[in-house]
């Protein structure tokens, strides 16, 4: 059919054609089915065979076979001696490269914000680096935060507060001499601990209980406790740790808080573990 000519052409009608998918609505089916297979693992399913996929799909189990093969041409599965597939080598890269992308605060930030979330305290992770503490995250709950030493990026001595007293309790004695005689052990308030007898003392302490409190020792008012966090050879490599107003904290509810720092300092040192096998 054509229309009136327009500048002597005839314009021919062309056919509408259906609008294109969204391409956030479009589906790889292959890659797709891939994906299905490979959810398919679990700790207690650590082999799957094509009879598997294939109820788990719903299709042929020629078709299911003929995925598992795909899949391990490219090195995702690989055929099980005892029968059937299990996840291949290709798989154990992709999860080695996961692990090495995420770094200490990419991992313990989740768990800080929950810490500090479930207390309504400030909480810290911080490192040492050489003779001083460094904040390496500060997370607040909304409406609460209180104004401490500690901040994004701050540099401390050692000899005071929960937050660095936990970075050395369990360090070789001799490397925490030399770091102790190295740097300053500068009084900030009358609890601080400026005597090497004295930090000894404190950290065997730590050691013994498996954390630290401090009361005033940087801020007057503040009380903090705090945890180790350790990797997978079982070394301290960081703190975790809560500050609070004194006055907010009774005798009654101190157990409550290290219980949460504790457990803050486990899911941690389990991640850091894990992101280092």
């Amino acid at each position: 059919m054509s229309r009136p000519k327009l500048d002597g052409v005839a314009e021919t009608t062309v056919p509408k054609l259906p609008d294109k998918p969204s391409a956030y609505r479009e589906r790889n089916s292959t890659a797709d089915r891939a994906l299905d297979i490979l959810g398919l693992f679990t700790t207690e399913r650590l082999r799957v065979s094509a009879a598997d996929v294939a109820a788990e799909l719903g299709v042929a189990r020629s078709t299911a076979y003929r995925y598992l093969v795909t899949l391990g041409a490219a090195g995702y599965v690989e055929e099980d001696p005892g029968g059937g597939f299990r996840l291949g080598l290709k798989v154990f890269e992709l999860a080695r490269l996961a692990r090495t992308s995420y770094g200490l605060s990419t991992v313990a930030l989740p768990v800080l914000e929950e810490l500090s979330r479930s207390t309504g305290e400030t909480a810290l992770l911080t490192r040492r680096s050489g003779a001083r503490a460094v904040c390496l995250e500060k997370e607040e709950p909304s409406g609460q935060g209180m104004r401490v030493s500690y901040e994004r990026g701050s540099v401390m001595t050692l000899n005071a507060g929960a937050s660095a007293w936990v970075l050395l309790a369990w360090e070789d004695p001799a490397v925490v001499r030399a770091l102790l005689r190295a740097g300053e052990l500068p009084r900030f308030t009358d609890a601080s601990v400026t005597s090497e007898s004295a930090v000894e003392a404190r950290l065997a302490g730590i050691r013994r209980d498996g954390y630290a409190i401090s009361y005033g020792e940087l801020d007057p008012d503040a009380v903090g406790i705090a945890a180790p966090v350790r990797d997978d050879q079982d070394r301290v490599v960081a703190g975790v740790s809560i500050v609070a107003m004194s006055r907010r904290v009774p005798a009654s509810q101190v157990k409550q808080l290290v219980d949460a720092v504790m457990d803050a300092s486990r899911r941690i040192s389990e991640m850091v573990a894990l992101t280092a096998q």
